[in-house]
């Protein structure tokens, strides 16, 4: 795998942090007892200035409203849709230019899957981070999507535009319900 014209295969994930890959899995991967705070403070662990850390977290918490009112609550008492805001926040603490993620809407309701959507959008358009998805709401992640896949057995069988995908008869039948 290359990066910026780099072999980054097997890359240790500080490594890959520095360079500015950050990634979103799909499970939930906070530590329930510690703070929101706290586990926002894990995702700059290769970072050693407290003030550096502790103003990044400020502006996470600009992104994320919702995470600075219970900035001192236990991470595992968090909603699925905050701790879905919570684990994008904390991939952004090293200022990444590629985000990956995995399947970001899994286990949501439609409601907050539009909105983590939308704060994907918002960050794509005012951080000018990258996002590679793996998505099985393929609506959802093609319309906010520069480029799209549709996977089929392993196979790449559909590419283009998110829109130009969208649009396409024989995606919509294959993969978004006709």
């Amino acid at each position: 795998m290359r990066f910026r014209g780099d072999d980054i295969t097997g890359a240790r994930p500080d490594t890959l942090l520095r360079r500015g890959i950050a990634m979103v899995p799909q499970r939930s991967t906070v530590f329930p007892e510690m703070s929101v705070y706290d586990n926002l403070e894990l995702g700059m662990f290769v970072e050693r200035d407290r003030k550096r850390i502790a103003r990044r977290i400020d502006e996470i918490f600009d992104l994320f409203p919702r995470l600075a009112e219970r900035r001192s609550q236990h991470a595992g008492s968090l909603s699925r849709g905050e701790r879905r805001a919570f684990e994008i926040g904390r991939s952004l603490m090293l200022n990444p230019t590629l985000v990956l993620m995995d399947e970001p809407s899994v286990g949501l309701s439609p409601k907050i899957v539009a909105e983590v959507f939308e704060q994907i959008q918002e960050l794509r358009a005012n951080a000018g981070i990258t996002f590679l998805m793996v998505e099985q709401n393929a609506r959802s992640a093609l319309s906010i999507a520069d480029r799209g896949y549709v996977i089929e057995r392993g196979l790449a069988t559909y590419k283009g535009s998110g829109q130009e995908l969208l649009a396409d008869e024989d995606v919509r039948r294959a993969s978004l319900g006709g």
